[in-house]
């Protein structure tokens, strides 16, 4: 079977607090519905890594320690990728907009490099067409998964534009 052949037969929707925990279980629950429908490792794992990010952004960030809320996921196939929606009512992106991704400059003292920066690149790296918009005190972050081994090489990298 091909992978234009698999179709999730409805999306997959979610919704689940903003924890670790619950983000963990959310994973698995994604990663076992897409392994039942016959997505292949490569796409499996990709999802997984990109969700994985962005949940535990949202989880640390957008809701914080001193609150907690809910986050709503759906994903759905499409003809030549698995495409995801996150949603949450936490805080905005800085700006209004989606971090960069640019990769962090690595030289100098191990002391003093950053704690975080990686992830932002690591999700521009694996995923397309990511769109982020914020509307009625909520985030909105959607994003594609490819169906093959990963990104499309001659696509344009957003993070150089």
């Amino acid at each position: 079977m091909s992978p234009k052949d698999i179709r999730m037969p409805e999306p997959f929707r979610l919704a689940f607090a903003s924890t670790e925990l619950a983000v963990r279980a959310a994973l698995n629950e994604l990663t076992t519905a897409l392994f039942v429908e016959g997505h292949d490792d490569s796409v499996r794992s990709t999802v997984e890594i990109v969700l994985g990010e962005v949940l535990n952004n949202i989880v640390e960030h957008a809701y914080g320690t001193d609150r907690q809320g809910e986050i709503e996921l759906c994903c759905e196939s499409g003809q030549n990728a698995l495409w995801v929606t996150v949603c949450d009512r936490g805080a905005p992106m800085p700006g209004l907009r989606l971090p960069s991704g640019r990769p962090v400059e690595l030289d100098g003292v191990r002391e003093d490099l950053p704690e975080g920066g990686f992830g932002w690149f690591l999700v521009h790296s694996l995923a397309e067409n990511l769109d982020y918009c914020r509307a009625a005190g909520r985030n909105r972050l959607s994003f594609a998964v490819p169906y093959g081994h990963g990104p499309d090489p001659d696509r344009r990298d957003p993070v150089q534009d």
